[in-house]
């Protein structure tokens, strides 16, 4: 195992020219960040994962009550054991010739039987107040963590000039604001990483979980090679928008309208300026310009580079079904339900089937989705009820 991690932490590979892993080892003058550091990230995260539960039970769950957002989930499907059966163990989705068979077993007309797997599928669907609470959790962190980064940023020469995050390098020491911060961020991402399996789930789970997993990454090692300077600055780029999408989804929720769509158009202006704009313009010129005229050239430079390319290629991805949605909210007076919403809600449209037969029994009528948020960044119907 040592002879793995040997070959792994080969300092020609993750340090610049003539700079050592005992030039990053911290002495009585100076601490420097360390590897072992970042155990605590993981109890950490425990404890923000169990802070939240708390939050969200005694503090969101409470607002939510008293802002009259709905607690009760989607009209639920009549019983119907066949149709259970048919849903649990082969498919969610029916097609056309299974529909047809199940009309024919149950007297049902084609229609009904839609209906009942719509409903179906939309019982699965968390409640808006469960939603509620987690955008209330979200836009409370965010709000905290990015006061907390401009705050300390404020005071740092690299914020003004991006050339500083290289100057003096390997020498620059670990301050604890530094410290802090970059622990509870990580810590918040692992804790985003295990909670994304049991919350609300999107149709763009798998390009959210890899976000997570690259930012993870970039987090551990520029942590590990002295690299967090320009570490924070992404940090506090990435939570600007956060703040301003919880908002507007949780007006949403509390069917505030107006005060939803304008707090979307705002993510949307803050998110493309950010992403498309400062992030490159910013971020990604000193990382693949002003870092190798600094320190040279060096194999660990390219992949951090890669992974803030891929982080900017998910930023022009979200960026499109922003102003998907950007456009609706303008041409049709609020914003309309886009590609980012609910796992099941592209199966709420009813198909254009012609009735056949009346239904053996009563069908309940459709059952109602709860309006869409995000794990992450771009929101699902953020503004609007889907129906």
């Amino acid at each position: 195992m040592a002879g793995i991690l040997a070959w792994f932490w080969n300092e020609r590979f993750w340090l610049p020219h003539n700079v050592t892993w005992a030039d990053l080892q911290s002495t009585e003058e100076a601490a420097f960040p360390q590897a072992e550091d970042l155990y605590l990230a993981f109890p950490l995260a425990f404890c923000i994962f169990m802070i939240r539960l708390l939050f969200e039970r005694f503090i969101a769950k409470p607002c939510a009550l008293g802002l009259k957002v709905q607690a009760n989930g989607p009209q639920k499907a009549q019983p119907n054991a066949i149709l259970e059966k048919v849903f649990t163990a082969i498919t969610k989705h029916p097609d056309e010739k299974r529909l047809e068979g199940l009309s024919k077993q149950l007297d049902w007309d084609v229609r009904s039987i839609q209906r009942w797997f719509r409903q179906r599928r939309n019982q699965e669907k968390p409640s808006t107040l469960r939603k509620f609470c987690e955008s209330m959790w979200r836009f409370t962190f965010y709000l905290y963590i990015f006061t907390y980064g401009v705050r300390f940023l404020k005071k740092t020469p690299w914020l003004w000039n991006t050339r500083q995050c290289w100057s003096g390098y390997p020498y620059q020491p670990l301050m604890p604001d530094l410290h802090y911060y970059y622990l509870v961020e990580l810590s918040f991402y692992w804790s985003l990483m295990f909670s994304q399996f049991i919350d609300v789930k999107r149709k763009d789970f798998g390009i959210m979980f890899t976000h997570h997993i690259v930012t993870v990454t970039l987090i551990t090692f520029s942590y590990v090679t002295n690299l967090t300077r320009v570490g924070t600055l992404i940090l506090c780029l990435h939570d600007s928008a956060d703040i301003v999408l919880e908002a507007a989804k949780m007006a949403n929720y509390c069917k505030c309208q107006k005060l939803s769509d304008l707090l979307f158009l705002t993510f949307a202006v803050v998110f493309i300026v950010s992403r498309l704009g400062i992030y490159p313009l910013w971020i990604l010129n000193t990382t693949l310009f002003e870092l190798y005229e600094a320190l040279g050239n060096f194999p660990a430079l390219w992949v951090f580079n890669v992974l803030l390319i891929v982080l900017q290629i998910l930023h022009c991805f979200w960026s499109y079904l922003i102003v998907k949605a950007a456009y609706k909210a303008i041409s049709k007076g609020k914003v309309a339900k886009d590609a980012r919403s609910d796992v099941e809600s592209s199966s709420d449209e009813e198909e254009t089937v012609p009735r056949s037969k009346a239904p053996h029994s009563a069908v309940a009528t459709n059952g109602t989705s709860g309006a869409n948020g995000t794990n992450g960044y771009l929101t699902g119907a953020t503004c609007s009820e889907e129906h």
